[in-house]
């Protein structure tokens, strides 16, 4: 059974500075409620709730302004209210009712306002402006010979794009945070797969609204570590092909994961998922399963323990609670998969909202249950899992059963007003 009523980092305890959090503020729209499905096929199941994201109201309460990453969330709902199954499941490279660039850009201006604290908003308009002009500036360069075979067209919009523009793609494996948002991505010409491949349907998109692209068009959307996105005949595809088509859903979800993975709190062990990071930093693993972990990594968590205690991080390495909980509240809005619940859950743990973080266990804990998914019970990986959220729902009713732990709620000093600009 887990102690409480301390959250630790790989056995040290902490104590934190806390902050009175204030009620909902969330603007009564879709906005304010968590709808989440169960599964990956097409029976999923959409289950809807009361519970509210607290993120945006912590840190209104801890003295800073959120007027516009409440706007850039409210404008970022407003686009993926507009999916529909069918829109979500269609590719990029068609024409659709979501604005992906614009949505893209209401992720920048939420995180941008989060971070730098600007009393001037992202100007999404602007940029919106720039991503067209990208393809403006390829008129100049089409000629109509492209016009008899789809191959010399694609080859020339990539040369357009990677050489004479000079967009390049980020090693994968040094992923910084400029490489993750369209803004800085037209800005500074390099960036994650998924924004290159946004960049790319936008080009088509344009070029097929002027009546310059004759055929069906398909982006190859690379999964190792070098390629390029790169554009493909569709009727002349392969059936190999078909695992690299990036839909709409899944490319706001792959920009919205990249986010989260790159901004997790807990960097010190890769060769955990996101969730079991959180729950070893919390004590919520038996060591046992760990003896084998080395005296760098134990002093790289207790320096990162250190780091959000004081609400400092310097790089993308040491992670971002703010952005990190945006990414996860956008994901559940995106209804995406069950386990964003779970792992929002373990993040509000960390900042000692503690019942806030019981809530959504128990709804995560709820909608698995029902779920009906095939739960292998020997793959030991989930039944980690498993055991790590039995052990943090054990250790939230203990502590919200200790007198003066449920009210008034706390959050960490880590979402005050400490941030370096980014």
């Amino acid at each position: 059974m887990c102690s409480i009523p301390t959250s630790s980092f790989l056995g040290i305890n902490t104590t934190f500075p806390k902050f009175q959090l204030c009620p909902s503020r969330l603007p009564s729209s879709s906005c304010s409620r968590v709808v989440c499905h169960v599964g990956s096929n097409s029976n999923v199941q959409h289950v809807a709730s009361d519970l509210k994201f607290v993120l945006h109201d912590a840190l209104d309460a801890s003295g800073i302004d959120t007027t516009h990453a409440r706007e850039a969330r409210e404008n970022f709902c407003s686009q993926i209210q507009r999916f529909t199954d069918v829109e979500r499941e269609t590719s990029i490279c068609i024409n659709r009712s979501v604005d992906l660039g614009r949505t893209a850009l209401y992720i920048d201006a939420e995180d941008d306002s989060l971070v730098s604290h600007s009393s001037v908003p992202l100007p999404v308009d602007a940029f919106v402006t720039r991503l067209d002009d990208i393809s403006m500036d390829y008129c100049p360069h089409y000629s109509p010979e492209y016009d008899s075979s789809p191959e010399k067209f694609l080859e020339s919009i990539e040369r357009f794009l990677y050489v004479h523009k000079g967009f390049r793609r980020t090693n994968a494996h040094l992923l910084e945070p400029r490489s993750l948002y369209l803004h800085s991505v037209l800005t500074n010409r390099s960036g994650s797969t998924a924004m290159l491949s946004l960049i790319y349907s936008e080009i088509l998109k344009m070029l097929r609204l002027w009546g310059l692209l004759y055929f069906d068009a398909e982006i190859f959307f690379p999964h190792d570590a070098l390629s390029l996105p790169k554009g493909y005949h569709k009727q002349k595809s392969k059936e190999s092909d078909q695992a690299h088509i990036m839909t709409s859903g899944n490319l706001l979800v792959g920009i919205l994961n990249d986010l989260k993975h790159a901004f997790w709190p807990f960097q010190h062990d890769h060769s955990k998922n996101l969730f079991l990071r959180a729950a070893n930093a919390a004590n919520c693993i038996d060591r046992t399963d760990f003896v084998g972990e080395s005296g760098l990594q134990i002093a790289s968590a207790k320096a990162a323990q250190h780091r959000l205690d004081r609400g400092v991080w310097t790089s993308v390495r040491f992670g971002d609670m703010r952005r990190s909980l945006s990414a996860c509240e956008r994901l559940i809005l995106l209804k995406n998969e069950v386990n964003e619940l779970r792992d929002y859950s373990i993040l509000l743990y960390h900042c000692g909202l503690y019942e806030q973080s019981l809530e959504y266990l128990k709804k995560y804990h709820e909608l698995k249950n029902s779920s009906t998914q095939v739960m292998s019970s020997l793959n030991s990986l989930s039944s980690l899992e498993d055991d790590a959220v039995d052990n943090l729902m054990t250790r939230l009713n203990l502590i919200l059963m200790e007198q003066g732990w449920s009210q008034p709620t706390y959050a960490r000093n880590f979402l005050g007003n400490n941030s370096e600009p980014w």
